[in-house]
């Protein structure tokens, strides 16, 4: 046995090695993360020390920046809750679709608010939402609720500035502004695809419970007059602030001459952390305004909001462990050379990277930083490969097949009050279909391009 096919079977060991521990022992991802991390290390013939080096540096690496945005992300998602900005945002869109088109309106109300925040951020804030249409109208809670799980996963795992996307653009050395440009032309119709189109089939097979416990306590929101609540331009402006912000940046590199100080200006404000500092801060006065919220209000929401995070940055932080000891333990240089012999795009080979990761940890985002950092030198060597399109790729196989070791799936099953094999026929499906036309729609992208 080589050296490199060594390497890979240890790689797969600790993927398995992850299965066990989170699906059958449920172990928390943070600690089985650690565990294996160092296991692996240790195992491919890294010094101890060493191996719990190079964890320690990719969990710095990794939460460097996305601490940051996680925490700015999710105040700006709470000020959208608290003041109604969110509601008025879905309401208003359901009044121009109508009601035999709410579970397409839906869809675009997730997939717009979901840009700022994490995926269970935009589920919690816009699920009273589904609920109550679903009262109103009669209609199955699959056939609105899909749809919105459809578009919130969409953004969270292919547009910036979501952090694992963020990782990825970094790790491809990929323009934000076209990824988001680029992630808008393949994610609208994966969402499609996979929310309104795939919940009208399936919604009359699947026999939903006539009391849901978590749609009584959640049904009618919180109570506040809708009176005061932002309007839907101020509302849809001040969570398009971001993205507006980062295209502009992309937008002056091709219009401004490279001496223009005006570059430096919306390079600045173009940058990720900036453009959603911005947008919160503008948020303050947009959406707190119109509620006459208080300074300690304000300081109350987003201190908060904050609690929530925590878990998720311990898994973000240890999955950029476990890259790092892959990377450093000479995985990463394994499947480089291999994947270089094979002669496979480097498109299709992220996706599939990025997709076994997905199945063995049930983190979308795990499996898209580490692929990201695993397939970025195949990259390098491949030249002709838009890095935009590798990080679109690598997210839409870090979507596939959602099962029980993850948290998705628990919080998906238990609000819809559904059974195990009714959420593996919903959101499991929901999920395989995001992740395989993510990667249709991509490669037809590439070839236009």
């Amino acid at each position: 046995m080589t050296g490199d096919t060594r390497l890979l079977v240890f790689a797969f060991a600790a993927v398995v090695a992850l299965i066990v521990l989170i699906a059958r022992f449920k172990l928390h991802p943070f600690v089985a993360l650690i565990s294996v991390s160092l296991a692996m290390g240790m195992a491919a013939g890294m010094a101890p020390a060493a191996a719990v080096k190079a964890f320690q540096d990719g969990v710095g690496n990794a939460l460097g920046f996305i601490a940051i945005v996680v925490g700015l992300g999710t105040m700006l998602g709470k000020m959208m809750a608290e003041s109604g900005a969110a509601a008025r945002i879905a309401t208003t869109l359901i009044d121009l679709f109508g009601e035999r088109r709410v579970h397409w309106a839906i869809m675009i109300v997730a997939f717009i608010v979901g840009i700022p925040v994490f995926f269970q951020v935009g589920f919690v804030l816009l699920i009273p939402l589904v609920f109550t249409i679903a009262r109103q109208t009669g209609m199955s809670l699959v056939k609105i609720g899909i749809p919105l799980v459809a578009g919130l996963s969409v953004v969270h795992g292919m547009l910036p500035p979501h952090p694992a996307a963020m990782l990825a653009v970094t790790a491809y050395n990929a323009d934000v502004g076209r990824t988001i440009l680029f992630g808008l032309l393949v994610g609208l119709p994966t969402a499609a695809l996979a929310g309104p189109i795939f919940a009208s089939w399936i919604s009359p097979r699947i026999v939903m419970p006539a009391i849901n416990p978590v749609a009584e306590q959640l049904e009618g929101g919180s109570g506040r007059s809708a009176d005061d609540a932002p309007g839907f331009g101020i509302s849809m402006f001040t969570v398009l602030i971001p993205v507006i912000l980062m295209l502009l940046a992309s937008a002056a590199d091709v219009t401004l001459d490279p001496a223009s100080p005006a570059l430096v200006v919306l390079h600045f404000i173009g940058n990720p952390i900036v453009a959603l500092l911005l947008a919160l801060l503008f948020s303050f006065w947009s959406l707190g305004r119109a509620r006459h919220f208080t300074r300690a209000e304000v300081m109350k929401y987003c201190n908060d909001c904050l609690a929530p995070t925590a878990p998720i940055l311990l898994v973000i932080g240890a999955g950029g462990g476990f890259n790092q000891v892959l990377v450093q333990s000479g995985v990463g240089r394994a499947i480089a050379t291999i994947a270089i012999g094979s002669h496979a795009s480097p498109l299709i080979l992220a996706w599939i990277v990025a997709a076994l990761i997905r199945v063995a940890t049930g983190s979308a985002t795990v499996a898209m930083t580490t692929a990201a950092g695993i397939v970025a030198p195949i990259a390098i060597a491949t030249p002709g490969t838009h890095p935009e399109l590798l990080v679109l790729a690598t997210g839409a196989g870090s979507l596939v097949l959602s099962h029980v070791n993850d948290a998705g799936f628990w919080l998906i099953k238990e609000f819809f009050n559904m059974t195990v094999p009714q959420t593996l026929k919903t959101w499991t499906v929901a999920e395989t279909i995001i992740g395989v036309a993510g990667l249709g729609f991509t490669l037809l992208l590439s070839l236009a391009l």
